[in-house]
């Protein structure tokens, strides 16, 4: 079987390829996918070629793991029918060329239990789950009656605000571009010269910032603790004194587990969580390169959209 996938045959070389996808055993799935998002985190470090050291690394690469489309082939074994929409986190069924993360093809091969049915009314904003799961994962555990601070207002911090908000919580959000403090809605936007509170409980980085370190710690209330949520090309690194007077806390929140995807679709479902406003811009696949540097170039391009409808 043949598809079009976005092929990154080295940093800033991008572009649509003709690929062979492996042949479906009987649990897996075949996929047409109708949309997948760009990712202005990892994605943005594999183009640049300033990804570190990660497991599969390596170029040539197809990236993405925010896919949606349309069940057109189920093996016996799969758990699904054909016809069925689904969240596609990415794939690994390109030969020899890296599935890192696999996603932006026109067609993929996966296992079945990977794959998640979901409302076809979502369309192109149900390749947003991903990031509501990993904002769902970064909350975890929190006690959202305290204080809590968001840093960035990117497509994966105001995710992470929403959900907060339908928890119960009532986050404060910085951000540094002007550009990106609109739409906030139910909770507050402001530059961090702004904000004069010095007791959070909880501040929860999704910038990627190598140096929010010290600016998180010295508005944490005491026993208070620091999620890093975003991910971070540069060594990150801290005064000790400040620290050590407050006894934080640092926590990473990585990946998002099986259970975080569930929450974070029953939250949509329920009506709790909106996925409107967060995709900005859209392209044909056929036009991956220019949209890519679209996605990593423009402010005010939340989340892009590669549309495989017409591959």
């Amino acid at each position: 079987m043949i598809a079009q996938a976005v092929v990154l045959r080295r940093p800033e070389r991008i572009g649509l390829e003709s690929v062979a996808l492996d042949p479906p055993m009987p649990a897996d799935a075949v996929v047409a996918v109708r949309w997948s998002g760009i990712s202005t985190g990892t994605e943005r470090l594999l183009w640049s070629g300033r990804m570190p050291d990660f497991p599969g690394m390596g170029y040539p690469l197809v990236p993405g793991y925010e896919s949606v489309g349309e069940v057109v082939e189920a093996g016996p074994e799969s758990g699904l029918r054909a016809g069925q929409t689904v969240f596609v986190p990415g794939a690994r069924c390109f030969g020899a060329i890296r599935g890192l993360f696999g996603g932006a093809a026109s067609h993929l091969v996966s296992a079945g239990p990977r794959l998640v049915p979901i409302d076809p009314d979502l369309a192109e904003r149900g390749t947003l789950i991903a990031l509501a799961a990993t904002a769902h994962h970064a909350l975890a555990g929190l006690d959202l009656a305290k204080p809590l601070l968001v840093v960035g207002h990117g497509v994966l911090g105001r995710l992470v605000a929403r959900i907060a908000c339908a928890l119960g919580g009532a986050p404060n959000v910085w951000e540094t571009n002007p550009v990106r403090r609109g739409g906030a809605g139910a909770y507050a936007v402001a530059a961090h010269e702004a904000d004069e509170r010095r007791d959070y409980a909880t501040i929860l980085d999704v910038s990627g910032d190598a140096a929010i370190l010290d600016q998180g710690i010295a508005r944490l209330a005491p026993g208070g603790e620091i999620v890093l949520a975003g991910f971070y090309e540069a060594r990150l690194g801290f005064d000790f004194a400040p620290a050590f007077l407050r006894e934080a806390r640092i926590r990473v929140a990585a990946q998002w587990r099986p259970e975080d995807l569930t929450a974070a679709v029953g939250l949509i479902g329920q009506g709790r969580l909106s996925l409107d406003g967060l995709i900005t811009h859209r392209r044909p696949a056929g036009d991956a390169s220019e949209a890519y540097r679209t996605a990593f170039g423009d402010a005010g391009c939340l989340k892009m959209i590669l549309d495989w409808r017409a591959a």
